[in-house]
């Protein structure tokens, strides 16, 4: 059997049952030794393929696309660099867990550590940031190489998606020529109604007795609370807001953790909690029996520090998959279990209902309405950071996605987003927390249909342009929330502010560019509202729009620091002077 043969079944055939485990889009960068999976991937009838020129551009928009769409994305590059830029998509998915199979194409075995160009040693590349690597036989097309192609197909999208969901490597050597046949006979191999290979797997669930016996230990004490910080499972959030109501607990939701909005109950949900633990005292009178916690480490620092100062009490964590994210370093219980039946585990179990709320509650709902009252309190001033994102969410469609930068933007958003009825879902990268690939990330969840606004800063703006591109060449819908404070905003609220000699240069970093060019070189929309009704008309308009829309709210950073630390500083002295002595 000749060599084209040869490399055309072997894809061919990895590719297909690809596609039958679940595989539905792939995001593809040109380079030529990686033309065997690229072309094949483009042929086959049911996976959707995305090309993005730039590798970490790509990663990042296969990223979001599976953050979106809670499914496994394949990526294809070709060798030497091109794999090298993967790393920072792959290192957040590992940190995030999201299923991401990275096909990397590589010089045969006779070319590597001779000189050739375009090669460099790509096994394990990304170390322990992958859930696997697998460095892939070369191309035959006997009954048993063909088995093996799709036995290592199905495994790659089983291991992506299987315990904690993460990246999965697997790296290709293909020898020229590379350019498939698909005129051969039955090119997908025999028609198979069924995957390959198909796997089983259940759900944790606790013993009745040790559920009763939980319950019992929560219902002793009255001082609990439930803390939920990012996760994705929108189906968690009912579950646990009816835990929080049968305990008398507060719920204090994490802007990530899809518990702030939507049709759940509410009732429970502390969602200003950022901005009054930020006062020691306030933190010293609400000293908790137990934390209860959902998802990962939420974004406050101040609740931070609250679970810092409490490290005698019971902390237990819940996590669905083995698995150790307890940052603080406090002594904890892990329990591995389905979140939603752990609720419904000890709703049942709860044979003291709180009909009324108790005191422990009420003071957390008096101090989360006075922080609310000052925080949803209009600026008289020029448009802010904080009346930019509450605009936002005033406006923001219902049934839609938004997509958060890091640095000021996930922090204005934890301080500003208050409950609601809108179905939103509220994804960010806080794996890294890193602001490279924002731009594609958005974009690739734009990709998935659903209506996306992406919110970041100046600096995550500028860092990704690149991801624009997709935008434009698909035309995905996307409005992009830039708010440009001229560099690094989140530095002006930590100690290196204080050094004036080196602050601008090293940290303050201002770029001093129109982003208004760079969108019409991408053929976007371009909107710069200077007040709040501006800005929502801005944002309203670029809803309507078709392609790619951003609004750009021009914002300085020292009047930001000023007026966050004022507001902080009025719910903590109203809070002091009204509710503690």
């Amino acid at each position: 059997m000749e060599h084209i043969e040869n490399l055309t079944r072997y894809v061919a055939n990895f590719v297909d049952e690809l596609s039958k485990s679940g595989l539905t889009d792939v995001v593809i960068s040109p380079g030529s030794r990686s033309t065997p999976l690229a072309m094949t991937f483009a042929e086959h009838p049911d996976i959707k393929e995305w090309v993005v020129l730039d590798e970490r551009s790509a990663a990042f928009f296969g990223l979001g696309l599976a953050k979106q769409t809670k499914r496994p994305v394949a990526l294809v590059c070709s060798s030497g660099t091109a794999a090298a830029n993967y790393f920072p998509a792959i290192v957040e998915a590992h940190q995030s867990r999201v299923p991401l199979i990275a096909l990397t194409a590589d010089r045969p075995h006779e070319l590597r550590d001779v000189g050739a160009p375009q090669a460099i040693d790509q096994l394990k590349l990304f170390g322990g940031y992958v859930k696997d690597f697998h460095e892939m036989a070369l191309p035959e097309a006997t009954d048993e190489m063909l088995k093996y192609a799709r036995t290592r197909a199905a495994r790659a999208i089983h291991q992506a998606i299987s315990g904690n969901p993460g990246p999965i490597h697997l790296n290709f050597p293909f020898r020229e020529p590379l350019v498939p046949d698909f005129s051969l006979k039955n090119v997908w191999g025999e028609p198979i109604r069924e995957p390959y290979t198909i796997w089983h797997q259940g759900k944790k669930k606790l013993s009745e007795e040790f559920v009763k016996h939980l319950a019992d230990r929560l219902t002793s004490t009255k001082k609990g609370v439930i803390v939920c910080g990012p996760q994705v499972d929108s189906d968690l959030a009912e579950a646990v807001a009816l835990f929080g109501e049968s305990y008398g607990i507060p719920i204090l939701a994490d802007p990530l953790s899809q518990l702030r909005s939507g049709p759940h109950s509410t009732k429970n949900i502390i969602e200003g909690y950022d901005a009054f633990l930020r006062g020691g005292k306030i933190r010293q009178s609400l000293k908790p029996d137990y934390i209860i916690r959902f998802g990962a480490m939420p974004v406050s620092k101040a609740f931070l520090f609250y679970v810092k100062e409490n490290p005698d009490i019971t902390q237990f964590v819940i996590e669905e998959e083995t698995g150790y994210r307890e940052p603080v370093g406090n002594s904890s219980e892990f329990i591995f279990t389905d979140p939603i039946a752990f609720c419904s585990g000890l709703v049942e179990a709860n044979n003291h209902f709180q009909m009324e709320e108790t005191e422990w509650l009420q003071q957390w709902k008096r101090l989360n309405e006075i922080a609310k009252s000052h925080l949803l309190t209009a600026s008289d001033e020029e448009l802010t950071e904080g009346e930019a994102v509450k605009q936002l969410m005033e406006v923001i469609p219902d049934h839609s996605s938004l997509y958060v930068g890091n640095s000021m933007a996930i922090r204005d958003v934890d301080t500003f987003y208050m409950t609601g009825e809108k179905d939103l879902t509220i994804l960010a990268n806080r794996g890294a927390n890193g602001i490279d690939g924002m731009v594609s990330s958005g974009v690739g969840a734009a990709a998935s249909g659903k209506p996306v606004t992406l919110l970041l800063g100046d600096l995550s703006f500028y860092h990704d342009m690149n991801g624009l591109l997709a935008a434009k060449h698909y035309n995905l819908n996307i409005t992009i929330l830039v708010v440009n404070n001229n560099g690094g905003g989140i530095f002006s609220f930590l100690p290196q502010s204080a050094n004036e000699k080196h602050f601008e240069a090293l940290f303050g970093t201002p770029l001093h560019i129109e982003f208004e060019k760079a969108i019409e070189m991408y053929q976007g929309s371009y909107y710069n509202p200077k007040s709040s009704n501006e800005l929502k008309e801005a944002l309203l308009a670029s809803y309507k729009e078709q392609g790619l829309s951003v609004v750009e709210v021009k914002t300085d950073r020292k009047e930001n620091l000023l007026w966050h630390r004022a507001l902080w500083q009025n719910i903590e002295e109203e809070i002091l002077k009204t509710v503690i002595d």
